[in-house]
């Protein structure tokens, strides 16, 4: 289950160093470090999350929107990513999230870098879960609009719904179109296809 974190002081086994007064952004590297494998740590609006690694649904769902991606595109260059670090803006500092999906184009991510600026990034998904789905519906919305990310697609399996967000105005978007899982989504241009969302 994701939860936002104190920041860590002596509850730390013996022998690790002690981190009082750390700053949030201190702290988040100290989690990122620590963090087992497959779990994901994000910084969002100041607070920390860290969520274990999704369900095979969730999985299932984030893979078959790639695959369409993939096959459905317009612009074949574009490339879909997962684990990608994006750097968002958030409510105070820069803020740390790892989509379920980035869609960009070819090599825009080709460095050593953990975390990325968002300028090439045309569309980030996100798939909930239980202990995201308010953050996705949320948080993240207002930060991937800040980051003026052109589609935000929100695949939303407790309101079995598909939110395509499109034209981000400030911390928000402008136009948000709701279908119900099981319908045909148009994503528009620079992707400019029907997303079959029956396939979930």
């Amino acid at each position: 289950m994701a939860m936002a974190l104190p920041i860590p002081g002596d509850e730390f086994p013996e022998g690790e160093p002690d981190h009082e007064g750390a700053s949030v952004q201190e702290t988040f590297e100290l989690f990122s470090a620590k963090a087992p494998k497959g779990w994901r740590v994000e910084l969002i609006e100041g607070e920390i999350y860290v969520v274990p690694p999704a369900n095979g649904e969730h999985e299932e769902i984030v893979s078959e929107v790639a695959e369409q991606v993939t096959l459905r595109r317009e612009d074949k260059a574009l490339r879909s990513y997962t684990g990608i670090g994006l750097f968002v803006p958030g409510a105070s500092e820069t803020g740390h999230v790892i989509p379920d999906l980035v869609v960009a184009p070819k090599g825009s991510f080709d460095d050593q870098q953990e975390w990325h600026a968002t300028d090439p990034v045309l569309l980030v998904a996100e798939v909930t879960s239980s202990s995201t789905a308010s953050r996705d519906r949320n948080q993240k919305i207002r930060g991937y609009a800040r980051a003026r990310i052109p589609l935000y697609l929100l695949i939303d399996r407790e309101a079995g719904e598909a939110v395509v967000c499109s034209e981000a105005v400030g911390d928000d978007y402008a136009h948000k179109y709701i279908h119900k899982l099981g319908a045909r989504v148009r994503l528009p241009y620079p992707l400019g296809f029907e997303l079959d969302t029956s396939e979930f």
